[in-house]
């Protein structure tokens, strides 16, 4: 039959396997290094990986296809063994850290960690991940911890962790991700730090925007840091 079907760039994607978890049906895996629909069967064609590849490898087209088939997608599931990495990036899993130490680092005045989420870079992280529930989300910009020297201990503590660069990266991917990610869960806060300089306001704008597309009223903050470590 012909009908919608997921379809992958094998050159565009890196491994990262941020699109197997996003198939709740396990159609898809990572094998030598790469993203492959393992059966035509146990795609729907709805998509919902789409918007989880950092790398836009998937896209949706038209073709000659064996039916969606949900009694091999149950089968398969109760099949299905824990998850192995094969030559993808396990760096890119999705995790919740510990809560921090409370040890100071050796040999330096600097307090615990209060990182508690990983990946941290808005790209790689899916609307899914199990740190964005019931969380205070903090968006910064890639600049703010190099520039502000008590950014773990004053602004991270307690919060989950996004960044991103507005003037580098993909601004419009950003506000669909991130508008994703607020619909998706119970976000019980919003706030983002920038820097002073002009590009850097792109940030809080795209924010706004996706706090805007997700008609969701979530409590708001914005925070200004200077190129010389100061708050505006």
């Amino acid at each position: 039959m012909i009908r919608n079907i997921v379809k992958i760039d094998e050159k565009k994607c890196n491994g990262c396997g941020l699109c197997v978890p996003a198939c709740a049906e396990g159609a898809i895996q990572i094998i030598n290094g790469k993203a492959k629909l393992i059966a035509d069967n146990l795609c729907d064609g709805l998509g919902a990986c789409l918007g989880d590849c950092p790398q836009d490898a998937i896209t949706i087209e038209k073709r000659e296809a064996n039916e969606f088939d949900e009694q091999a997608v149950v089968a398969a599931q109760q099949a299905v063994k824990p998850p192995v990495h094969g030559g993808g990036c396990p760096s890119a899993q999705a995790q919740k850290l510990a809560p921090p130490s409370k040890t100071v680092i050796a040999g330096t005045d600097a307090g615990p960690s209060q990182l508690g989420n990983w990946p941290i870079q808005l790209k790689l992280v899916p609307p899914t991940a199990p740190f964005l529930a019931e969380t205070d989300l903090l968006l910064a910009a890639d600049c703010v911890p190099f520039a502000y020297p008590d950014f773990h201990q004053k602004y991270l503590g307690g919060k989950t962790l996004l960044i991103g660069c507005p003037k580098l990266d993909d601004v419009e991917a950003y506000v669909e991700k991130l508008t994703a990610i607020l619909i998706q869960n119970n976000i019980k806060s919003l706030a983002v730090l920038h820097m002073e300089v002009p590009c850097c306001t792109g940030l809080l704008s795209l924010a706004r925007q996706a706090l805007a597309a997700s008609g969701k009223d979530i409590p708001f903050e914005s925070v200004i840091i200077g190129i010389k470590g100061d708050v505006k």
